[in-house]
Order: structure tokens, then C-alpha cells, then sequence
């Protein structure tokens, strides 16, 4: 028990580290949100695989809205 509650707070340590650059983020209506986030994690797997073959493909939008939209993508990956 004391060794996973370690790693979870390993874990939760260096993942507080991580930021996303200021240029990524727009506060325009237009830029992707919640909803885009939730189908480009829904549709990550097929996205990925076109990326390798075809450079115009990219799995995560840049510029987005950034903590919703990023919300959004990992509750798509996980579902």
C-alpha cells in the first residue's frame, strides 16, 4: 500500500509540472473546446495511424480553448 500511494504521489508531482505553451491557447469562440476535445479523443486511434502515413493529419488542434479542450481529449482516449 505504501509503495502505490508513492508512486501516485510521484506521479501527481511531476504531472503538476506539465504546462501548455500560452500561443496554443485562444479565448476565441471559434478555437476548439470541450466538445471538439471529446471527438478528437474518441477518433484518436484512427488519427494516429493516418499521421504516420499523411503529414496534413494531426491528432491534437492547435489552438484550442486548453483546459476544457484538453479535458475533453483525454475523457475521448478513455471512453
Amino acid at each position: 500500500m505504501i509503495r502505490i500511494l508513492t508512486g501516485l504521489s510521484l506521479i501527481l508531482l511531476i504531472s503538476a509540472c506539465a504546462s501548455q505553451i500560452d500561443a496554443g491557447v485562444v479565448r476565441e469562440a471559434s478555437a476548439p473546446g470541450f466538445w471538439w476535445g471529446l471527438w478528437h479523443g474518441f477518433i484518436f486511434p484512427w488519427s494516429f495511424i493516418g499521421s504516420l502515413f499523411n503529414p496534413d493529419i494531426a491528432v491534437y488542434a492547435v489552438p484550442n480553448r486548453g483546459g476544457w479542450y484538453d479535458f475533453g481529449f483525454f475523457a475521448g482516449i478513455t471512453m
